[in-house]
């Protein structure tokens, strides 16, 4: 299997059959973000624990393929790192998307690497990249104190 076959396989695998989505009971943050351009919607739902740990991470929404299955895909790779590893992690999927000169994908990135591709669509790296923002949003507010936001990326 190509790299082309390997990133279409996994966004339509969690495009359709998306990991950690619905409500978070027990999430102490939520932070909506949206994209009017495209209509992509997403709301991260996270609970950090013990030692930094993000010990509960979902999300809601609806969108294009790419969005849900980024955010699938986010919220599997970030499942049990800490808040600062989350938060590197984050960058490193936003500059893998939108630096002139990308490096190699980073390993920490997992499977949401495939999702480097859509570089070569710039008009697709915000449908890409929403969920990842929601979450740095998220990682802010909880440490932070607070609760809830919205965010709008345009």
């Amino acid at each position: 299997m190509n790299f082309e076959e390997l990133y279409q396989d996994l966004v339509l695998d969690h495009s359709r059959r998306p990991r950690n989505y619905g409500e978070l009971p027990e999430a102490q943050v939520h932070v909506h973000g949206d994209n009017p351009m495209c209509g992509d919607e997403v709301t991260v739902h996270l609970h950090v624990g013990d030692g930094q740990v993000i010990d509960g991470l979902k999300f809601t929404g609806s969108g294009c393929s790419i969005c849900m299955a980024s955010a699938s895909l986010m919220t599997q790779r970030l499942r049990n790192k800490t808040r600062a590893e989350a938060g590197e992690i984050a960058s490193r999927f936003h500059a893998l998307l939108t630096d002139e000169q990308p490096s190699e994908a980073d390993p920490r990135l997992g499977d949401a690497a495939v999702l480097g591709t859509v570089r070569k669509f710039p008009q697709r790296v915000k449908c890409a990249t929403l969920p990842w923002h929601a979450l740095k949003e998220a990682l802010a507010v909880s440490e932070q104190g607070g609760t809830d936001r919205q965010i709008s990326i345009e």
